[in-house]
């Protein structure tokens, strides 16, 4: 049994189905089961958990032997550094005790020591809890999420714009979450002592101005980017609801990304473009790439 937690998220559902579809035995936590309905009916079982609940999450954790650790994202509204802290400390906890054979866990590019970083700093802490338990732990640092242009849809589909803190031309290696979720399936399926940190991200990089054609070509209509300058990333941040301490963190991650982008020597290479992430979005059928339907 493969345990995910965060298992209704873009990762972890797509985590999920791809270990479904090898005929694995699957169980996704979550804090609202309704949420996990459409999982249920491809075969997997649905565990209901909040993961500050230590005791809660050590035992749907004996449930399994391997489990996928996605750390859950904070309310932006929140000190969101400070609350990835906490449940970055209750999954190590809840691991103890847990008698799982292996663990896999989701991290990101550009992961590193310090503090007010973002998920690059709260993740880098995850990767060191995890090195020093004594589960076998293997570590997938993602790139850009595909996913994080959702929001875009609206302004794309209404005004013909996209907003991005980055320049229009600037290239991230990004990576859909079906990508994501499949090297996590091929790092649960593998022997235990097999470990170490890996790379994941799309077939090519991409730049704001790619994502604005993306819409562009499944709109159909003209979709141009809107670049938000540099002195302005943390008002934004706020004035999307985030707290001051969460802008001002998220303003520090985005730096980070733009002036030091990971240079990764052989990452491991999804096969979902952007293109056909943005045209399945568009579409409303996002759930047919985690099926493997498209």
């Amino acid at each position: 049994m493969h345990v995910i937690l965060g298992g209704t998220g873009h990762v972890g559902s797509a985590a999920a189905m791809a270990l479904l579809r090898q005929g694995e035995d699957v169980t996704v936590v979550t804090r609202d089961e309704s949420k996990a309905a459409w999982l249920v009916e491809q075969g997997a079982e649905a565990a209901v958990a909040d993961v500050l609940d230590v005791e809660a999450l050590r035992e749907v954790l004996r449930r399994g032997k391997r489990a996928f650790l996605l750390n859950p994202p904070a309310d932006p509204s929140t000190d969101t550094d400070a609350e990835e802290r906490k449940t970055v400390g209750a999954i190590a906890t809840a691991l103890e005790g847990s008698g799982l054979e292996k663990v896999v866990a989701e991290s990101t590019y550009g992961a590193q020591a310090g503090e007010g970083v973002g998920d690059l700093t709260v993740l880098y802490g995850l990767e060191q809890k995890l090195k020093a338990q004594a589960i076998p732990a293997s570590i997938n640092r993602a790139a850009y999420y595909m996913s994080n242009w959702d929001q875009a849809l609206e302004t794309a589909r209404r005004d013909g714009v996209i907003t991005s803190f980055f320049p229009a031309d600037f290239e991230l290696p990004m990576v859909a979450p079906q990508d994501l979720g499949e090297a996590a399936a091929r790092r649960l399926l593998e022997p235990t002592d097999k470990t170490g940190t890996h790379y994941i991200e799309g077939p090519r990089r991409y730049s704001a101005a790619d994502v604005a054609a993306a819409f562009s070509a499944a709109l159909r209509k003209n979709v141009r980017v809107v670049t938000v300058p540099r002195q302005r990333w943390t008002e934004t941040y706020e004035k999307l609801g985030f707290s001051k301490a969460a802008a001002e963190s998220y303003t520090r991650m985005t730096g980070a990304t733009l002036d030091k982008p990971a240079e990764p020597e052989n990452p491991e290479r999804g096969t979902t473009s952007l293109e056909s992430y943005i045209a399945a979005l568009v579409e409303g059928r996002p759930e047919d790439l985690l099926k493997g339907a498209a």
